[in-house]
């Protein structure tokens, strides 16, 4: 079981996409514990005002560190040990599949979400212990990242999925994109599934989808081969695909 608190600034967000499907499954049955705590119960402000100007200028609003402690507080305060805490940040390392097993690991995670230009650097320095981000760009606040780290960790959790191989075959698990998938029927618009699938080979199988992964992973990302743990047949089998395509 892991425990989730997230401080944030617009707690109503997460249940509407938290609270559902494969994840709130896992909530009600008692896998994963989540609790939003609202940034703004903690200021000290009569209008519940959480920012205020930097003192380095330029346009917008900082989130003052006094609250954002605060909050943080509410949760670790009375705790035997400090809870792994997360500022989503998009100066932050990037969020990968490796980053969420690791994550994964961890009992209790706190998730920092900021807003407006981010936070007083003072309060990040006392209580963060890494920063994420979900990639190169810049959203409007870090609730929507802590939700894709949320449900990305979540699912790797023993009791989740169905089975550990729901998630082991999938885009990114083991370096590579996934293979293509069909379901019935056997064929639609005049295209037919490939027959090795309907073989009933089980090794046959197997091979065809280790090859269209790597096949996937050299057409729409070829970087992440470069990263990924190919086999000596893994790599003679993509000296060939490339001389030869269409085979």
């Amino acid at each position: 079981m892991i425990r989730f608190d997230v401080l944030t600034l617009f707690p109503h967000m997460f249940d509407a996409v938290l609270g559902d499907s494969i994840i709130g499954r896992a909530r009600e049955n008692g896998l994963v514990e989540m609790n939003f705590i609202d940034i703004r119960d903690f200021s000290a402000n009569k209008h519940r005002k959480t920012d205020d100007y930097p003192y380095s200028g330029g346009g917008g609003m900082l989130m003052t560190a006094q609250p954002v402690y605060d909050a943080y507080m509410s949760v670790a305060e009375g705790l035997s040990y400090k809870p792994f805490t997360v500022y989503m940040s998009p100066q932050g390392k990037i969020f990968s599949q490796s980053v969420a097993v690791d994550l994964s690991e961890k009992e209790h995670i706190v998730l920092l979400c900021g807003h407006y230009e981010g936070i007083d650097q003072r309060v990040i320095d006392e209580i963060v212990d890494m920063e994420l981000s979900i990639g190169d760009f810049v959203l409007t606040g870090g609730e929507i990242p802590a939700m894709a780290v949320i449900d990305t960790v979540s699912r790797l959790l023993p009791g989740v999925l169905a089975s550990e191989q729901s998630y082991e075959n999938e885009s990114h698990f083991n370096g590579l994109l996934e293979y293509p998938q069909y379901t019935r029927p056997a064929e639609w618009h005049g295209v037919s599934i490939p027959d090795v699938l309907i073989s009933g080979h089980h090794a046959n199988v197997e091979k065809w989808k280790r090859e269209q992964s790597l096949i996937n992973t050299l057409k729409k990302r070829p970087d992440m081969l470069e990263k990924a743990e190919l086999t000596k047949e893994d790599i003679k089998f993509l000296e060939e695909y490339k001389k030869n395509p269409c085979s």
